[in-house]
C-alpha cells in the first residue's frame, strides 16, 4: 500500500491504462476486462485489475487505474504505480479538445509529444525545456491497431495545459500555428516520469470537443467513441505478432 493506493503487492499488473476520469476506469474495467477486481477506492480515485483476451486468445493482466484531473494528481499515481508496484507500461486514455481544423470530433490523437508551461518536473530541469515523447514502440503498435480498425487517427505533438479554463489566447493561437494537434492535462507528466524511470508510456486521446469549430460530443455518444480509444490502448500494449 501507498499513500494513494490500497492495493497489496501483487494486485497491480505491469501494464496499466490511465483515464482521468475514476468512474471511466470503472466502465473501462467491466467492459474490456475479464474477472476485474477492485483494488484501489482510497479517496474515491478507482481501480481495477482483471486480464484482456487478444484476439488469438491469450490473456494478458491489465489495471485500469483513473489519475484525477491534471498533471499534480497524475504524477501521484504514476509516480507509487511505477516506483512502487513495478507498472512497465502506463498509457493514458482520455478525452482531447482538437486544435487543427482537420483534426475532428471522435478521431484519435496518438500524442508523440507533449508540450506544457509547466508541470511538476519543471523545478528539476530549471532552465531547461526537456522534450518529454511517447515511447515509438507504442505509438507505431498504437498507429497500426487504429488503422486496422479504420478509426481516424493523427499523431503529433500535443499541448498538456495547467489549467482547464485558459485565459492564455495568444498561447493558444501560437500553439495552432505551429501544428499542435489537441490539447489535454496529463501526457507531458506522465512522459517525463516514464523516461525518468525508463518505462513506456503513449496518450491515446479521443477528441471530445474541437476548440476552432467549438463542437462536442453529446454524452450518449462519448462511450462508444471512448471504446474505440480503448481497443487501440490495449492492442498496443500486446501488438499481435508480426505486427
Amino acid at each position: 500500500m501507498t499513500f494513494h493506493i490500497g492495493a497489496r503487492h501483487g494486485e497491480i499488473a505491469e501494464t496499466v491504462l490511465l483515464p482521468g476520469d475514476p468512474y471511466r476506469a470503472k466502465w473501462a474495467a467491466l467492459k474490456f476486462l475479464e474477472n476485474p477486481v477492485l483494488v484501489n477506492e482510497v479517496r474515491g480515485m478507482l481501480g481495477y485489475t482483471g486480464t484482456w483476451r487478444d484476439p488469438s486468445g491469450k490473456e494478458h493482466p491489465v489495471t485500469i487505474h483513473g489519475s484525477g484531473m491534471g498533471m499534480p494528481s497524475l504524477s501521484i499515481y504514476a509516480n507509487e504505480l511505477i516506483r512502487d508496484y513495478g507498472a512497465q507500461t502506463i498509457i493514458r486514455i482520455g478525452s482531447a479538445g482538437a486544435m487543427q481544423e482537420h483534426v475532428k470530433l471522435r478521431d484519435v490523437v496518438l500524442a508523440q509529444t507533449a508540450s506544457c508551461a509547466g508541470s511538476p518536473s519543471r523545478t528539476i530541469f530549471r532552465e531547461l525545456n526537456f522534450a518529454p515523447a511517447a515511447d515509438f514502440g507504442l505509438l507505431a503498435a498504437a498507429h497500426a491497431a487504429a488503422s486496422a480498425q479504420g478509426v481516424p487517427v493523427h499523431v503529433g505533438g500535443i499541448y498538456s495545459s495547467d489549467t482547464f479554463y485558459d485565459e492564455r489566447q495568444d498561447l493558444t493561437a501560437q500553439l495552432m500555428r505551429h501544428g499542435c494537434l489537441a490539447v489535454e492535462m496529463e501526457a507531458a507528466e506522465l512522459y517525463t516520469l516514464a523516461a525518468r524511470y525508463n518505462r513506456r508510456a503513449l496518450a491515446v486521446l479521443t477528441i471530445s470537443d474541437h476548440l476552432l469549430t467549438h463542437e462536442a460530443l453529446p454524452a450518449s455518444e462519448r462511450e462508444t467513441s471512448f471504446a474505440a480509444m480503448i481497443d487501440i490502448a490495449l492492442n498496443a500494449a500486446f501488438p499481435a505478432r508480426g505486427a
